[in-house]
């Protein structure tokens, strides 16, 4: 069973930053692609962010200018550096890697509340 380990996440008022890590196993991390998506209350999952095992990033269009996802390989990790938050970025967001040739795991999900 492969565990994804998501923390970070909490209550800030708008325009604070957060930073949501998810730590994965040494295998699946050096090879998978990594990703972030968020559901909030009512809508659907929605993809964020992704990150390659290259390094090589893309973002949701309308969080590009306010996310940054970064990875630190000595420690299986992938962060998600979220500034500028808004109400509307209220969600639990998950981690999840995407192996070829077709497995795919996924996190508990940390709950990011944005209000004042």
């Amino acid at each position: 069973q492969v565990q994804l380990v998501e923390s970070g996440g909490g209550l800030v008022q708008p325009g604070e930053s957060l930073r949501l890590s998810c730590a994965a196993p040494g295998n699946i991390f050096s090879r998978c692609d990594m990703h972030w998506y968020r559901q909030a209350p009512g809508k659907q999952r929605e993809w964020v962010a992704h990150t390659t095992p290259m390094g090589a990033t893309n973002y949701l269009d309308s969080v590009k200018a306010r996310f940054t996802m970064s990875r630190d390989n000595a420690k299986n990790t992938v962060y998600l550096q979220m500034n500028s938050l808004k109400p509307e970025d209220t969600a639990v967001y998950y981690c999840n890697a995407r192996c070829l040739p077709s497995a795919a795991y996924w996190g508990q999900g940390t709950q990011v509340t944005v209000s004042s």
